[in-house]
């Protein structure tokens, strides 16, 4: 029968186990459907040898030699699709685990698609089928279940032996250094930072009135710093659609306000109505100059569509052949931007990248390269123009 650890003296005494180990498999389980901030229910921790589950609910769990283990710069912290795990673990301590590998990651690096699920690479690398009926459940609920500890074991089980053929597939290719820009993101604090002024960024506006740009900004930080100092999701501060509806209609009063959809006339006299309708007057007497300013047209110049579409079939074409995800290399926005200027500040032409795509991507822009179709297969030609 599976048993989680409850105290810190036997989380201690398995974190000390890991001494030397070369590396520490690690999954979450978390809840927060009903919070701002993730409620950590459960930690699953593998080394070579052993497994096993950490309960931080259990009563007077003090979870220090998790966090030591997390920021031990000796021991190398695999995870699966990391972001959610690692911002539990900076909200926790302030500290991103680090170093780190993030399988998802490297599966895209070595040939297994876009965004590679843990059970595709599960059955792939590791021969296992993973049981998904314990996926969607209340981990905050105690005791925990038999077969709920046992899905939960099996997450960092199995992402040993995907780890280690990932890691070797890496060494074979020469292409550990192609994960070093993802990981340097997945380690870098800002990434997990939520800074209410950044809030807005989030928000899908469709308009470049920047007085309303200015609105969305305010109110999204004023339900950004109230969701998390109530600790509640920011949908049950005021939805998207409602904080857009009242940027682009600027309610003076609590009638006004009442009518906006899907808040009535309770929220408008209440306590957030009250801060909603301080905000739009805040708003209203700043200056132009404190408006942020509109985003940027990307319209594309007239004819570079095809263009596009050539710089795609010659992606696609490209990572097939080294056996890389398309995602990695360049999205839709890179394309058209490689399409109007060669000196496009993208990813897709820096590093390896450019040593995969991008320098082939301007010499097909400049004739240099040409594509050309023999059956079911498209072929690279260099052109004339190549030699000059």
């Amino acid at each position: 029968m599976s048993v989680p650890i409850t105290d810190r003296a036997a989380l201690e005494a398995f974190c000390r186990g890991l001494a030397g180990a070369p590396y520490v498999t690690v999954d979450t389980e978390f809840m927060r459907d009903k919070t701002y901030w993730p409620q950590l229910c459960l930690v699953q921790l593998a080394g070579p040898t052993g497994a096993v589950a950490v309960d931080p609910l259990a009563q007077g769990m003090d979870l220090a030699p998790l966090y030591a283990l997390m920021a031990d710069p000796a021991i190398l912290k695999v995870f699966h699709a990391a972001r959610q795990d690692i911002e539990i673990f900076y909200n926790a301590t302030g500290k991103v685990p680090a170093p780190i590998f993030d399988t998802q990651v490297a599966a895209m690096v070595c040939g297994f698609g876009e965004s590679a699920s843990y059970e595709t690479l599960a059955a792939k690398l590791a021969n296992a089928h993973i049981d998904k009926t314990s996926r969607f459940t209340d981990w905050s609920h105690r005791p925990l279940t038999e077969r709920q500890l046992k899905y939960a074991i099996a997450d960092v089980t199995h992402l040993r032996p995907v780890y280690e053929k990932l890691a070797a597939q890496l060494d074979r290719s020469g292409r550990h250094g192609w994960l070093d820009e993802e990981m340097a993101v997945l380690t870098n604090p800002a990434t997990y930072r939520l800074d209410p002024a950044d809030a807005w960024k989030r928000l899908k506006v469709r308009s470049n009135n920047r007085r309303m740009l200015a609105l969305v900004r305010e109110l999204a930080a004023w339900r950004e710093t109230a969701a998390q100092q109530r600790n509640l999701p920011r949908s049950r501060i005021i939805r998207d659609e409602a904080l857009l509806e009242i940027a682009a209609h600027t309610p003076s009063n609590t009638d006004e306000l009442a009518r906006t959809r899907g808040l009535g006339k309770g929220f408008a006299e209440g306590r957030l109505g009250g801060d909603v309708l301080a905000v739009v007057a805040r708003v209203a007497t700043l200056n132009e100059a404190d408006y942020p300013p509109p985003a940027p047209r990307r319209d594309l110049p007239q004819g570079l569509g095809p263009l596009v579409e050539l710089l795609r079939v010659l992606l696609k074409l490209r990572c097939e052949e080294n056996h890389v995800a398309t995602k990695l290399v360049a999205d839709s926005e890179d394309l058209e931007m490689i399409a109007a200027d060669d000196h496009a500040p993208v990813r897709a032409l820096q590093g390896w990248r450019a040593e995969l795509f991008g320098k082939d991507a301007l010499d097909l822009k400049h004739g240099r390269l040409a594509l050309t179709a023999a059956g079911k297969r498209i072929n690279l030609v260099r052109t004339e123009a190549a030699a000059q």
